[in-house]
């Protein structure tokens, strides 16, 4: 038999998740590191995943147990008592949501409730199956930001009954009866429903607040710090989300960055939208690129240009220099001065590295005479690429800029060194600032959406991934 009825009824309110909600528009006085925009459908795939397909709405609503069921018009108008009623399955469940802008998030559950009991009728008892369409619908917004977290509340929580198809072994049932039934479920299951939503909805908080909120290591160099700096906010299009990323050295200092606000380019058909600023992955590459002096022997072994850089730096050893000539090779010693410093512009990504070179003859008394002490600032052409959720550049050598620091010996030309030099940073240090950036940049992994098969666009101070 089927009964269909449309009575509205209004629940509990509800606190839980962030990923719910968005009111506000974004803060201009927040100075995060990263911004986020998510697109509704992977709002809808993420919390289908963590309601639907985990199987966490099934596991809290199993064995949920109704109220009895008592009325006349059974068989020959017998006294009916429905008793045990449980339920036992919740068929084909599906999730959607609908972003409201400037209120937050529609979220809406339909499915199938198999409950299953005893039917007494006059002295008959018999197992009775009852298959009810539900679909329940629940407008969220966030409220009270504080340190990272929100606080969620439902409004207007409402659970809708569709059809009912009661299923009993004698068919003795009459139509009074299926009334009553479909009466009684319609005044009890969303005060059931509602309170299991509740629990449901807190757990999936924990889950995704967790995929914002979080502390990964960068290699043994230190950690990011993630956090949402703001009450997440929507539009019709999406949802957005500001991160802080603090940038942590091993011991606990933090490198400090500053930032302003930035526009993301448009979702389009895109699930996710990450922006990174420029300050913040100079935060970053400060932490990862910490290389401590090399100090080398200028031969053919260390360097292909070995011996070329020693004939050039020989020729300009003022002639009176005594000290100054022999037949052991030169050391030198490759010193990083600042920090490193990325400068993103539109499709172009450069690090710019300043290097000290100090070429000096160690005598076998043990003194140490300084012919030249030079300053290199590089410029490095930058390869951006995802791996495993890390932010990975590659850097080339682009331009080298050469000036004099001093010099013991007086020498004061240095012009036909810069290609002897760039030759010597290209294969000695840049391998190594390669290898240090090779760790990556931990990526804070947003509502769990895996970034793979991306789009990496480079914009005036701000990288943007696209999922």
């Amino acid at each position: 038999m089927q009964q269909g009825s449309f009575l509205e009824m209004t629940t509990l309110k509800l606190f839980g998740i962030i990923f719910f909600c968005g009111l506000l528009s974004p803060s201009q006085e927040v100075l995060s590191g990263l911004s986020c925009a998510v697109s509704p459908g992977a709002m809808q795939n993420v919390l289908s995943d963590a309601i639907l397909q985990n199987g966490l709405l099934q596991q809290h609503l199993q064995g949920l147990v109704l109220p009895n069921i008592m009325g006349e018009g059974g068989l020959l108008n017998s006294p009916t008592s429905i008793t045990g009623l449980h339920l036992v399955k919740v068929r084909l469940p599906k999730l959607s949501v609908v972003l409201l802008p400037g209120i937050g998030v529609q979220l809406t559950i339909a499915a199938k409730l198999e409950l299953s009991g005893n039917c007494l009728v006059g002295l008959l008892s018999e197992l009775i199956d009852i298959l009810v369409d539900v679909n329940i619908t629940a407008n969220i917004k966030c409220t009270n930001f504080e340190s990272g977290t929100v606080q969620v509340v439902i409004e207007d929580c409402l659970c809708i009954l569709g059809a009912i198809k009661i299923k009993l072994l004698a068919g003795l049932l009459s139509l009074s009866v299926n009334e009553i039934v479909l009466n009684q479920l319609t005044a009890t299951l969303p005060g059931l429903l509602c309170p299991v939503v509740d629990i449901v909805v807190n757990l999936v908080n924990i889950q995704l607040l967790g995929t914002l909120n979080a502390v990964i290591p960068v290699g043994t160099a230190g950690t990011i710090h993630y956090r949402l700096a703001s009450l997440p906010f929507t539009s019709g299009l999406f949802l957005g989300l500001d991160l802080d990323g603090a940038v942590k050295q091993v011991g606990g200092s933090i490198i400090p960055h500053d930032s302003s606000p930035s526009t993301l380019p448009p979702l389009l058909d895109k699930l996710l939208v990450l922006g990174l600023r420029q300050s913040f992955l100079n935060a970053a590459l400060s932490l990862l690129i910490q290389i401590p002096p090399q100090t080398y022997t200028c031969t053919p072994e260390v360097f292909s240009g070995a011996s070329h850089l020693q004939e050039a730096i020989t020729t300009l050893v003022p002639a009176g220099c005594s000290t100054c000539h022999g037949t052991s090779p030169l050391s030198i010693k490759l010193t990083l001065s600042g920090n490193p410093l990325i400068l993103l512009e539109e499709n172009k990504a450069t690090v710019e590295l300043s290097v000290m070179i100090q070429v000096f003859i160690k005598h076998l008394d043990g003194s140490i005479l300084n012919l030249l002490l030079l300053k290199a600032d590089l410029g490095l052409n930058a390869r951006v690429s995802i791996a495993g959720g890390r932010l990975v550049l590659g850097l080339s050598l682009g331009s080298t800029s050469l000036s004099l620091e001093s010099s013991d010996v007086g020498i004061s030309n240095i012009s036909n060194l810069k290609p002897h030099c760039s030759n010597l940073l290209a294969e000695t240090l840049l391998p190594l600032v390669n290898g240090a950036l090779g760790i990556g940049i931990p990526l804070p992994n947003v509502l769990g959406i895996p970034l793979i098969k991306v789009d990496i666009q480079i914009l005036a101070g701000l990288l943007v991934i696209l999922v």
